[in-house]
């Protein structure tokens, strides 16, 4: 039986374990800072169907040390995973794992991917995962309608894409994954599938993203707002009703009434004892209101500047915004949504309650519109422009806020489509059929398996979510002296479980280079040997059917390659 430590009590760790104890039968010890906090109880009830005993082993620690994880079996132990949401607390704890086993395989959860490959460099047998980058695609597909593609990069560089077969190059189609409408995934009918994985061919990276829309006069707008207009038109109504009095009391043009009617209502006026009563009269009359009006006007331009500088200081709107995308919660899933959207040159306003958030700053320099306030507040979400936007996404850690968010935007804006991250399954199901909410997404349900799979040693590149499901893509090595060592490509692919996509000659360290075998469906009569990696797409019960299936032996015999297949003798004529 496989056994392996987790370190971490949040909602990642709790739907790893699970993944870990029923999907691949292990043995599970876990590390938490407290048995009676966070996710510990939840954790501590996690048991296999058929299987009273399975539940994991608890282990309170509130800091890493040799002898706690001398107390979790280290040395017994397949792998260790570090689930916390610190970057630097999970490379300390790896660290001091590896004095206790310097073998050991360590997965680490980091958000921060470039320092997280540095890591993997200087450790062996070390994977890191972010599981805020594997769940942000699907949030990003669910707030554009799914009709973002999700883009694979594979390790020797080349890209994969799942997008709808009626937007793929059929010449490019490499599988089908699922048949959408029926919820069937890896079809044996493969042309019926309507999601397709395809290659990428070119640098997508390298294209710039596209520009958002900005309006030129932006900043002027936010100046002249209405209540200032009000104002300038209630002044320009005083002095043309001036400027016509005193035209028809004074005998005198147009121009010559509005020079008078101006300077007398700004500038004050000389009396004179000698005008006629009516002249004197519209005199003091535009004195009297110059006076008042003088101070409103300063007064309303001073406010408006202060309020226009502290917005522009703030990164809040600062203009009228139409079909962008709403985004709730700048955490780590928040912060890689918000850049991905922004990428692709779609309008984005964050929301969240916290000055500290990771993804406030984020979204600053990006130049974004960032409002701090209570997302269950209506007026902040008004100040989003909820009502004008094409997408709401709530991505904060709590369900009752994210619930509540999605409730009120839905008030402010009856049609809008609403994606928000809810942690349990069944309870997104009933939100979603209660309240028509377009999608609910769970971080922890998305990036479990891909964490589950890379502790197993498996190489999880991307998922791919399908509905409320998950297919995982892996590369795969076959193992010397393995079930499939000799088999041929065709005996990879199982139906519903896994598919081969492509098998990868050669291994780094082996000085050979590495080459693809795409459409392996036309390379059925070529075999497999310990020198292959293969590039798979599966559910998590055909990835771990396939690693068992991999998996090498001790001492495995040189490997011998089957016999060629029997040629077709032709007949002889007649």
């Amino acid at each position: 039986m496989r056994k392996f430590v987790v370190w971490g009590d949040n909602a990642l760790a709790r739907r790893l374990v699970g993944e870990l104890i029923n999907t691949y039968s292990a043995q599970v010890t876990v590390i938490v800072a407290d048995l009676t906090a966070g996710q510990a109880p939840e954790i501590a009830e996690i048991r296999a169907d058929d299987d009273p005993l399975s539940r994991p082993v608890l282990i309170e620690a509130r800091r890493p040390s040799r002898a706690v994880f001398e107390t979790a079996d280290l040395t017994d132990a397949d792998a260790i995973a570090f689930l916390d949401t610190d970057d630097v607390a999970n490379v300390d704890a790896a660290l001091i794992a590896r004095e206790v086993d310097p073998s050991i395989r360590v997965v680490l959860r980091m958000f921060n991917t470039r320092l997280g490959a540095g890591i993997v460099q200087r450790l062996s047998n070390c994977s890191v995962l972010s599981a805020s980058e594997i769940a942000a695609p699907a949030f990003v597909a669910a707030a554009l309608g799914d009709s973002n593609p999700t883009t694979i990069r594979l390790s020797d560089g080349q890209q994969l894409m799942a997008l709808d077969r009626a937007s793929a190059n059929p010449g490019n189609v490499r599988c089908g994954l699922a048949i959408t409408a029926e919820n069937e995934t890896l079809p044996a009918d493969e042309e019926r599938a309507d999601l397709v994985l395809t290659s990428v061919y070119g640098n997508r990276d390298a294209d710039p993203p596209r520009p958002r829309r900005r309006h030129p006069m932006r900043l002027s707008r936010l100046l002249i707002g209405g209540g200032l207009r009000r104002i300038l038109a209630s002044i320009v109504g005083v002095l043309a009703l001036g400027t016509i009095a005193v035209a028809a009391v004074r005998h005198v043009g147009v121009w010559k009434a509005l020079y008078l009617a101006v300077l007398t209502a700004l500038g004050g006026a000389n009396p004179q004892e000698d005008a006629p009563v009516l002249s004197q009269a519209v005199d003091v009359v535009l004195v009297v209101v110059g006076v008042a009006v003088i101070p409103a006007i300063t007064a309303a331009v001073v406010g408006i500047v202060v309020k226009a500088r502290l917005a522009i200081a703030a990164g809040g709107l600062t203009e009228r915004v139409s079909g962008h995308v709403v985004v709730v919660g700048l955490g780590n899933v928040g912060t890689r949504v918000l850049r991905e959207l922004n990428d692709l040159g779609i309008d984005v306003v964050a929301v969240d309650r916290d000055e500290r958030a990771r993804g406030v700053q984020v979204g600053r320099d990006l130049g974004l519109p960032v409002i701090i306030g209570d997302v269950t507040n209506p007026d902040t979400l008004t100040a989003a422009s909820v009502a004008t936007a094409r997408c709401l996404v709530v991505v904060t850690t709590a369900d009752v806020t994210n619930l509540e968010a999605a409730l009120i935007g839905r008030n402010l804006h009856p049609s809008l489509r609403v994606v928000l991250r809810l942690f349990e399954e069944e309870f997104a199901q009933r939100i979603k059929t209660a309240f028509d909410i377009n999608l609910s997404r769970s971080v922890s349900y998305l990036a479990a398996p891909a964490f589950a799979a890379s502790m197993v040693g498996s190489e999880v590149i991307d998922t791919i979510p399908v509905g409320r499901r998950v297919l995982l893509v892996a590369e795969v090595p076959v193992g010397a002296g393995s079930q499939l060592e000799g088999q041929y490509f065709r005996a990879v692919s199982e139906p519903g479980l896994v598919r081969l996509v492509a098998v990868q000659t050669g291994r780094a360290g082996l000085g050979v280079g590495v080459q693809t075998f795409w459409a392996p469906e036309q390379n059925r009569w070529r075999t497999l040997d310990r020198t292959h990696t293969m590039v798979v797409v599966a559910t998590r019960a055909g990835l771990v059917a396939l690693l068992e299936r991999a998996a090498g032996i001790e001492n495995p015999p040189p490997f011998q390659p089957p016999a060629a297949p029997p040629l077709l003798t032709p007949r002889p004529r007649r």
